[in-house]
């Protein structure tokens, strides 16, 4: 059976869109303690990574991450239980409509992968 995999952006107005990437970066935030890590792990620029958490931040109504000051102890970035919870969300969104793509489309699909 070829799987049917959906990719689910979750959009709140016309000012945010939450998607595969932004959660990843989140997940990664949690993993690594650190934006930056998080952003290198995905081959992503800092500057980019900052301006999505920034971003989403701000259009939340409580932030998903925060980010500790530099220094001597280094800095870093947390996720915050509303970021966990988002995460959470999405994954188990996500879960969902691929179980509802594979039982709407998997009729459909052939045995070719690939573009064609």
């Amino acid at each position: 059976m070829t799987p049917i995999t959906p990719r689910i952006r979750i959009y709140f107005g016309s000012d945010l869109a939450i998607g595969p990437g932004r959660i990843e970066l989140l997940e990664g935030v949690q993993r690594t303690g650190s934006l930056a890590k998080a952003a290198r792990d995905m081959d992503m620029s800092y500057r980019r990574a900052w301006l999505l958490m920034r971003s989403l931040n701000e259009a939340l109504l409580q932030p998903a991450t925060i980010a500790a000051k530099g220094g001597r102890n280094g800095g870093g970035a947390s996720v915050t239980a509303v970021g966990k919870r988002l995460i959470a969300a999405y994954r188990q969104f996500e879960t969902k409509a691929a179980r509802d793509a594979q039982r709407a489309f998997g009729q459909f699909a052939g045995r070719r992968t690939g573009a064609g």
